[in-house]
């Protein structure tokens, strides 16, 4: 008899995504798999592992490379979750108001990702709704950063002078329970209507400062092809716009999407751009590292965004094995969020000095691109703040004294202007003034 997911009793969780190189358990071809290199994490449990197997034993391999099929076979509801991680009573009256207001759902292949013994496990914490989300329901804002105050026109959000977001869709393929949209998750499945998608493109074609458009949402790689090519034609057409960036979480909880076809596609309506979205370094498995190479091959670069959450990645060693990781299937590791402070989600929210502790941790410690930059969006619309540690420590009348990343002090000597026809004195760079 088939069993439901989650139902697998003492169905020992199996290690799926250390396969030899080029597999994943199951036998079907996954590349690049260099990521795989187990000496590469610090710590135990840093590196990728699958619980399919305990989650999903019945499912062919045909079905689970479908990426219909994982969209259609999300978890979508509390009873479902109960199924897969049993709640207590208080429990599941906690979250039954938090579905109220914040959707769930989550892909097979994400789930087959978490540990289901361990209630902490990082990955749950990111997509399973908990009870801290009721407890804390009250704290936070549902537009942080203010992007209704920025819209012109509904789904179009211009802070930036020469670049504006397109908030596409209300859909992704897995709801991250610290997410920043959550006000406009709560309205159903369907597309902006075609008036308010022509408003949108009719509002970038009359602005000739855009320079740079993000299509964001929700996840615009959750549409179909054919409406995605739809769009990306219609920007397309517009002389002015350079750059469109798609800002995406599905090369990490739905890699099955990144197919041949939709890269084709894409590759048609460059330079575009995707920000990728890993938190965790057990996130950079086989099926998330091939997903990213067709994007690349297709010439796509891709950027990480990572968000700083408690309990999850926010220590040094978890941050340095994802950057690592990202480095080997080449994405670049490009901002650190500070988790931003929108509602329900207080207990995922670290201080800034967090940040900054890990950002020291990583500078001079390893190669300047894996070093992401930290940065808080300010609150009302403020924009993106870059904070990092403080290594200039005084800089008066041309002469700077710098801090290291072992702490040593140096000093530096700007260029002295002379006038024409006298001699120069050339720069002067100082020794170490103190350990």
């Amino acid at each position: 008899m088939k069993r439901e997911p989650g139902c697998g009793g003492e169905t020992p969780a199996v290690e799926g995504s250390h396969a030899g190189p080029g597999q994943r358990a199951g036998g079907a071809n996954v590349e690049p798999a260099s990521h795989l290199n187990g000496g590469a994490y610090p710590r135990a449990g840093l590196a990728p592992r699958s619980w399919r197997e305990h989650y999903f034993p019945d499912v062919s391999d045909a079905q689970w490379s479908d990426w219909r099929w994982q969209f259609r076979n999300r978890i979508r509801t509390l009873e479902q979750l109960h199924r897969l991680f049993r709640f207590d009573h208080d429990e599941r009256r906690m979250l039954k108001e938090v579905l109220t207001e914040f959707r769930v759902g989550i892909t097979p292949y994400y789930l087959s990702l978490i540990d289901p013994n361990d209630p902490n496990d990082p990955l749950r914490l990111q997509a399973v709704p908990s009870a801290e989300e009721f407890l804390f329901g009250s704290d936070g804002e549902w537009d942080p950063l203010a992007e209704d105050a920025y819209s012109p026109v509904p789904g179009i959000v211009h802070r930036y002078p020469d670049r504006c977001l397109l908030v596409a869709t209300n859909v992704c393929a897995l709801y991250c329970r610290y997410c920043t949209r959550k006000r406009i998750m709560e309205e159903g499945d369907a597309p902006p209507p075609v008036r308010a998608f022509d408003a949108m493109i009719d509002y970038i074609a009359k602005t000739p400062a855009i320079r740079d458009v993000v299509v964001s949402g929700g996840d615009p790689l959750t549409w179909s092809s054919r409406r995605l090519r739809h769009l990306l034609e219609r920007l397309r057409d517009i002389p002015h716009l350079e750059i469109i960036r798609l800002g995406s979480r599905v090369p990490v909880t739905l890699p099955q999407r990144i197919d041949a076809d939709l890269c084709a596609m894409l590759e048609q309506f460059g330079p575009i751009w995707i920000n990728v979205h890993f938190n965790h370094p057990r996130e950079v498995t086989a099926e998330a590292a091939a997903a990213c190479d067709r994007l690349l091959r297709s010439g796509i670069p891709l950027n990480n965004q990572a968000v700083l959450l408690r309990g999850i990645n926010d220590d040094a060693d978890v941050i340095k094995s994802l950057v690592h990781a990202l480095m080997r299937i080449k994405v670049r590791p490009y901002y650190l969020y500070n988790c931003d402070p929108v509602h329900g989600a207080r207990h995922f929210r670290t201080p800034i000095s967090k940040g900054i502790e890990i950002i020291e941790a990583l500078r001079g410690h390893t190669s300047g691109l894996a070093v992401p930059v930290f940065v808080v969006d300010a609150p009302g619309g403020g924009g993106k703040i870059p904070i990092q540690p403080n290594y200039l420590m005084s800089y008066q009348n041309g002469r700077a004294l710098l801090r290291n990343f072992q702490s040593r002090q140096f000093r530096y000597d700007d260029p002295v202007r002379e006038d024409r026809g006298t001699k120069a004195r050339p720069i002067r760079l100082r020794a170490v003034v103190s350990d």
